[in-house]
């Protein structure tokens, strides 16, 4: 079933409350997936590259990472521990040498997202355990999305939860069932693409990423998922300067958005948005299906029909 989120802050004002208002509106979506959750914040000023990585035994993983990780880039790593997770921040050219030191020598710790301005948390366990874990409500920026999980096609895993990452500064977060993703995984796979699970959501995040490495814009992957994605599903997309929705052509899972003149919110159902400032006067519409709508910071917003 699973419950999504998510808010993009037109205000800069509501930065600072961007980690309080999510995780609220992800909370009021625990019955709709009790056994995960996760949320992606994009924040920070995008100067240099962020990994946000996880072990299942941080005081020991991170305390040996902290200084191997110098020794191999050769350069400064900031490093942030959060229960589980950890924020490790570098020059941008270094996140290559980063990861490879990572997947050949600390098998232990398993990368979340990566990228410039965004960072992942996502644990088992319900969303208000999993956010006073991270101490999510305390964290600013500029936009984000969150999932709630109810497993049907994977096991209940840390990495079988969502947000996934699969390109720099790009997360998804999916509620539906796709019924190609054995398909697709091998695809992608065959032509390069790194997937880690064997959840159907990071295959919709992974084509996402593939059709943009190759040409099109968020807005044309998009659309494009509508012909080469079977199923039903309702996508919530983030990228570095926004995020997009799409839901399939005939949209049987439920979701509703909300726009004002400092956010545009999304939730499963209205009773996510209810606590927003300015609800009450908001632009409340149900997305259409087989339409893409998509915000940008300094861009029009879109939507448009398949």
């Amino acid at each position: 079933m699973c419950g999504i989120v998510g808010l993009f802050l037109k205000d800069p004002g509501l930065q600072s409350a961007l980690g309080d208002m999510l995780t609220d509106m992800l909370i009021t979506m625990t019955d709709r997936g009790p056994d995960s959750a996760g949320i992606a914040i994009y924040g920070g000023d995008g100067a240099g590259a962020k990994l946000t990585v996880q072990s299942d035994t941080p005081e020991d993983s991170f305390a040996k990472l902290d200084n191997h990780l110098r020794k191999a880039i050769k350069g400064k790593v900031a490093m942030t521990v959060k229960d589980t997770h950890a924020v490790l921040e570098f020059q941008t050219d270094q996140i290559g040498a980063a990861r490879t030191f990572l997947a050949e020598n600390h098998p232990d710790i398993r990368v979340m997202s990566h990228g410039s301005t965004l960072e992942i948390y996502k644990e088992v366990g319900l969303p208000r355990a999993v956010a006073d874990r991270f101490a999510l409500r305390q964290m600013a920026g500029t936009h984000g999305i969150g999932h709630t999980r109810m497993a049907t096609e994977s096991a209940v895993t840390t990495m079988g939860a969502h947000p996934f990452n699969t390109g720099p500064d790009q997360c998804l977060v999916h509620n539906g069932s796709l019924s190609n993703h054995n398909a697709m995984r091998r695809k992608l796979r065959r032509l390069g693409v790194h997937i880690e699970t064997e959840n159907d959501t990071e295959v919709g995040a992974a084509y996402l990423t593939w059709k943009m490495q190759t040409g099109s814009t968020l807005g044309e992957a998009l659309q494009s998922s509508l012909d080469d994605l079977d199923g039903f599903f309702t996508f919530v997309v983030g990228t570095k300067d926004g995020f997009g929705v799409v839901r399939d052509p005939i949209a049987c899972k439920p979701a509703v958005m909300a726009e004002t003149d400092q956010y545009v919110a999304f939730g499963s159902e209205y009773r996510a948005l209810v606590n927003l400032p300015g609800i009450d006067h908001a632009r409340v519409w149900e997305p259409e299906p087989a339409t893409v709508y998509f915000w940008s910071h300094g861009q029009t917003p879109t939507a448009q029909a398949a």
